[in-house]
């Protein structure tokens, strides 16, 4: 059960895969497909993120990623904690910006 406005886990997801032919372009668009559909969103050019109330649900999609890899190019994967990931320190232009928020979730009574 998720508690309103907590967040245990972020799970990043870093990306540098081939274009250079359909076939790669190809792969490319099924890797980044399959992390939109589990819940990951764009923080920077292949750069997702996705929140996880715990450790195991964060390892959970950390598996489905690492199922989904292609052949070839790189990707990284990175655990961090809420309060580590507050941490953050984004700019934009020059000007400091707050980090992204977590997907809002269900609260349950």
């Amino acid at each position: 059960m998720y508690l309103s406005g907590y967040r245990c886990m972020w799970v990043v997801a870093m990306f540098d895969l081939p274009v250079d032919d359909k076939a790669a372009r190809k792969r490319y668009a099924r890797f980044r497909k399959s992390l939109v559909q589990d819940g990951f969103r764009k923080m920077q050019f292949s750069v997702y993120i996705r929140d996880c109330p715990s450790r195991e649900n964060a390892e959970v999609h950390a598996a489905r990623v690492e199922r989904s890899v292609p052949s070839d190019g790189e990707v990284r994967l990175l655990m961090v904690t809420d309060k580590q990931f507050e941490r953050m320190r984004v700019f934009w232009g020059g000007m400091r910006k707050q980090t992204e928020a977590p997907a809002p979730q269900l609260s349950l009574f």
